[in-house]
């Protein structure tokens, strides 16, 4: 998602923007007038709460690159790249077990998916529709490994897995333009991904390790390389609407849910329930023709956040929300663009011994635009 729109609560299902590139709905490339080039990252500071212990950590990625391509009067294409999805976990849980004593859990994983696409969207009369298509791919490994310690032997058990992806992946947007009345208009947008199957092949290991001697001995239990098998990625889909007072401002919401009880992993079913999020946001302009102000031509955003996570732990729901906040600054006399914006939330609970995160995270993109397919009055 491009960083204007993180600004103002990701509220994506129904913006369209002239010189901006809304990949969430493709149907929005029908509203391109430039030829727009996009990029942006983001990096973010996370604190974990757990009983009377915190940790912290942090991360910094890259959060789009996308180039969308007016066509025609009515029609635009786009093309990109962005992350999918990320995994990084490291946790540890101990209990005491009857003839093995302590036990150590330690859990860890690794990994990302990127998605590359090619996409296009076109509009007749108020009605826009439009497609992303591209190919997901990435590789995640997790790995468990088991601790016995006490004062006569020690036995560790390490178990690991490695799951490359690799697929075909969809996504249909619509949108309709309406006008109230001369200065205030409504848009609605609507996107869907049905639930998809993706090729995946894993490595798995079983490592043992014993140190019940003087001599450490190590055996590989299982060693299976190169397991063909599916993921199958859940349904989401996303609605919205847009009340737009002329250039000036624009307010919105967005619901979005995911199926996530769909998900399967080699035909295995993970511990993830069906979610939701709710977004509301808008933005302001004072004045974008302004010659002399150079503010009057910023654009301010701001928005909420409400959601469920898609784990549900010791029957205990993990919510989240999130304030965000942003600014395009304009370049002057273009409409290439800087943009930034500001997330801080907090997701989970401390209640039943689980985990509560609050999060900052900080993104920052930019827009350029050009024109293309001109024709010369001149030779």
């Amino acid at each position: 998602m491009n960083t204007l729109l993180r600004g103002m609560g990701s509220i994506s299902s129904a913006y369209s923007n002239p010189f901006a590139v809304n990949t969430d709905n493709p149907a929005s490339y029908s509203a391109l007038k430039l030829t727009t080039y996009e990029a942006g990252g983001e990096g973010g500071i996370r604190n974990a709460t757990t009983g009377d212990q915190k940790y912290s950590t942090g991360s910094a990625t890259l959060s789009h690159l996308n180039v969308g391509i007016p066509v025609a009067k009515n029609a635009g294409i786009s093309f990109g790249l962005r992350p999918y999805s990320r995994v990084y976990y490291n946790l540890q849980d101990s209990s005491s077990e009857p003839g093995l004593g302590k036990i150590i859990n330690e859990f860890a994983g690794s990994g990302s998916t990127s998605y590359g696409f090619v996409g296009a969207g076109g509009r007749y009369k108020g009605f826009s529709a439009g497609f992303n298509v591209g190919y997901l791919f990435g590789t995640i490994q997790t790995a468990q490994q088991l601790l016995s310690i006490d004062t006569v032997k020690a036995h560790h058990s390490a178990f690991v897995n490695a799951t490359q992806l690799g697929g075909i992946y969809w996504k249909v947007g619509a949108m309709y333009d309406g006008e109230l009345n001369k200065k205030l208009g409504i848009r609605i947008g609507a996107t869907l991904a049905t639930t998809q199957t993706i090729g995946a092949e894993r490595d798995e290991y079983w490592l043992l390790r014993n140190s019940a001697t003087t001599t450490t001995t190590y055996d590989t239990a299982l060693n299976h390389g190169g397991l063909e098998g599916k993921t199958t990625l859940p349904m989401t889909y996303t609605a919205g609407a847009q009340l737009i007072g002329t250039d000036k401002w624009m307010v919105g919401v967005d619901y979005t849910g995911t199926k996530w009880s769909e998900f399967r992993n080699f035909g295995a079913v993970d511990s993830v329930e069906d979610n939701y999020k709710l977004s509301i946001g808008g933005e302001y302009t004072p004045n974008m023709a302004s010659m002399t102000r150079y503010f009057d031509r910023v654009t301010y955003r701001l928005g909420l956040t409400y959601g469920k996570d898609y784990i549900s732990l010791r029957n205990t729901d993990l919510n989240y929300y999130a304030v965000t906040a942003g600014l395009s600054l304009p370049f002057r006399r273009t409409t290439d663009r800087i943009h930034t914006a500001l997330e801080i939330g907090r997701r989970g609970t401390t209640s039943n011994g689980l985990i509560r995160e609050t999060f900052v995270r900080l993104a920052l993109g930019i827009s350029l635009n050009d024109r293309w397919f001109i024709k010369r009055r001149y030779d």
